[in-house]
């Protein structure tokens, strides 16, 4: 409340003014009362009365060349406190003047779609914003917001409309970003079983990203759940070339792949190979658990040691200890559970998955940042506490 009083007190202090200015009269320019309208808002200001308050002198002041800024920064103000429904008030009362220029208006226009998007009135918002896009003002601030709004609304079409004005406009390709609206529409028409439809989608999503690993990582899913498996290897080992922060989403599928094709050795080559360029753990534990399959355990020890004596890791760790109790006599399992306890408890709570963008730290891979709202920018960790 404090804080909205002194917020207030300029605005009093010029619609006083103003009143002031109205009430000079007679001959010798003698000043009469301000006014009972100055007075009732004051009132209503140190009544803790702060909405009656923004009503009066909203009112007293009058919208002209002088004082339409005073209005937009108030309302803009109102938002950024997140005092939206105030915000919404001023800057429409601004709106519903006849004597803006075309520049006010549209300054207007675009204060009061800000104030619904962030109410949540995305309709409103909406409408709001495409009247701008059609008086071409403020374009490049219009499209981002509208993107942001057709995201929510999981429009991904209007999305992709949207994302390609905004690459004409900002001359910033937005490829990137366009085939993970693709994705998302290729996953929405898999849920349906539309597989063809998710197919072509997918296809779209690569030619639009070269890059995308995701497309292919779908991809891959399609093809295996359709028992095509050769079709399913070659979608999941594109992705280790469009992204390798991506390798450890797509291993087990592909080991899964070479267990149905009885091609399990063509996977521990590839693991081998991919190893030395890989600076992870995944593909480590994921050949040792093959090897420990095949009844090679003292090979998947050995192997495993050797690794983490060049890069350690907590999961390298914990796996490690899990091979040693699985071939050791019973009475040598006291040190390892304590050793594993240990590895337990250093993993315990620790995030997985790390935005390149802003930090946010989480167990799940988002395709989107629920943290910064950037797609494509979430992978796994790396490092000793990592993969």
């Amino acid at each position: 409340m404090h804080e909205l009083v002194w917020l207030l007190l300029p605005v009093a202090a010029l619609g006083g003014w103003i009143a002031a200015r109205r009430g000079k009269g007679g001959p010798n320019g003698s000043h009469t009362f301000p006014g009972t309208e100055y007075i009732r808002g004051l009132d209503y200001l140190l009544n803790a009365q702060p909405d009656k308050a923004i009503d009066v002198f909203v009112r007293m002041l009058e919208v002209t060349a002088d004082t339409f800024e005073t209005h937009l920064a108030l309302g803009n103000l109102f938002r950024r406190r997140g005092e939206v429904d105030r915000a919404i008030r001023v800057h429409r009362n601004l709106v519903a003047r006849d004597s803006l220029s075309d520049e006010q208006r549209s300054d207007a226009l675009l204060a009061l779609g800000r104030d619904y998007q962030r109410a949540g009135l995305l309709d409103r918002a909406e409408e709001l914003y495409s009247e701008l896009l059609q008086r071409k003002d403020h374009v490049a601030h219009v499209l981002p917001l509208l993107l942001d709004i057709y995201q929510q609304e999981k429009d991904w079409n209007s999305a992709i409309r949207t994302a390609s004005g905004m690459e004409q406009v900002n001359h910033r390709p937005a490829s990137r970003v366009i085939a993970q609206f693709l994705c998302e529409m290729a996953e929405d028409a898999r849920g349906r079983g539309e597989t063809e439809k998710a197919r072509t989608l997918l296809g779209q999503a690569i030619d639009r990203h070269n890059g995308c690993g995701r497309a292919s990582l779908l991809l891959g899913d399609i093809e295996r759940e359709a028992g095509q498996y050769e079709a399913a290897l070659l979608a999941y080992s594109r992705v280790d070339a469009q992204d390798r922060e991506l390798l450890p989403e797509v291993l087990v599928s592909l080991y899964a792949c070479h267990r149905e094709l009885g091609t399990v050795d063509r996977m521990i080559e590839y693991l081998r190979e991919c190893i030395p360029r890989y600076n992870g753990i995944a593909p480590v534990i994921l050949l040792a658990d093959i090897l420990t399959e095949q009844n090679r355990l003292n090979e998947a020890c050995e192997f495993l040691a050797l690794h983490l004596t060049r890069h350690p890791s907590i999961r390298g760790l914990e796996k490690f200890v899990d091979l040693r109790l699985a071939g050791c006599h019973a009475e040598r399992n006291e040190s390892l559970l304590m050793l594993k306890n240990l590895a337990d408890r250093l993993q315990k709570g620790k995030p997985a998955y790390l935005c390149r963008e802003c930090g946010f730290a989480g167990k799940t891979l988002y395709w989107q940042c629920p943290g910064c709202k950037c797609w494509d920018t979430v992978r796994a960790i790396r490092g000793v506490e990592g993969d």
